[in-house]
């Protein structure tokens, strides 16, 4: 049996420019704002058998907001960044260039005293990769864009460097098909809308 797992990323609980690592903060008006507005199209997934969320307040309250009452998953928090914890990328850099620029060259380089990108992407695959198949084909995942990131690079067996070129923003979904290692990225069709021609009564209705 193969799983349909749906990556729902968390509302966002700052501006982009503002995102830290590792960030425990809430989720700010404007995220319950836009959970609100994409809710219609995101609660349907609360249908999936399993249903699962990064240990992050703003994963969780993104989560119960739609009405999933998902169930906390350790092995999707977010990359342990060390030192570094609660640093915007630029504050980072202006501490530590050089070891910013090893971080972000070497994805086997954990500078900051945490984890790697490659064990952060390695621990995510393996959360994926140990799915119960006999609890359900379908599971939704609400979880920090950086961890849904990590489970591309790792079902795509992409490049751990291509994880920077993967842009994931608040609210957006993605779809993996497959088990144990063999990962499929699955593109949803969106449901055609009914089209009217000029004329026709009920597009005046």
């Amino acid at each position: 049996m193969h799983l349909r797992v749906t990556f729902v990323a968390a509302a966002r609980s700052s501006s982009l420019l503002a995102e830290r690592f590792e960030d425990d903060r809430p989720l700010d008006q404007a995220g319950w704002d836009e959970v609100q507005r994409v809710a219609p199209d995101l609660v349907p997934l609360a249908a999936a058998e399993l249903r699962y969320c990064s240990p992050t307040p703003r994963s969780r309250a993104t989560g119960d907001a739609l009405g999933y009452a998902p169930l906390v998953q350790p092995a999707l928090r977010d990359c342990d960044m060390g030192r570094w914890r609660g640093f915007t990328l630029g504050e980072a850099m202006a501490r530590e260039p050089s070891a910013v620029d090893a971080w972000l060259a070497d994805p086997r380089s954990a500078p900051h005293g945490g984890e790697s990108l490659l064990a952060f992407i390695s621990r995510v695959g393996g959360w994926l990769d140990t799915r119960p198949v006999e609890d359900g084909s379908r599971i939704v995942a609400v979880a920090e864009p950086s961890v849904v990131r990590a489970a591309l690079v790792y079902a795509l067996r992409a490049q751990p460097s291509s994880y920077w070129n993967i842009d994931v923003r608040p609210l957006s979904t993605v779809t993996l098909a497959g088990h144990g290692g063999r990962w499929n990225l699955r593109l949803e069709a969106v449901s055609p809308q009914p089209s009217y021609l000029p004329g026709d009564r009920r597009s005046r209705v």
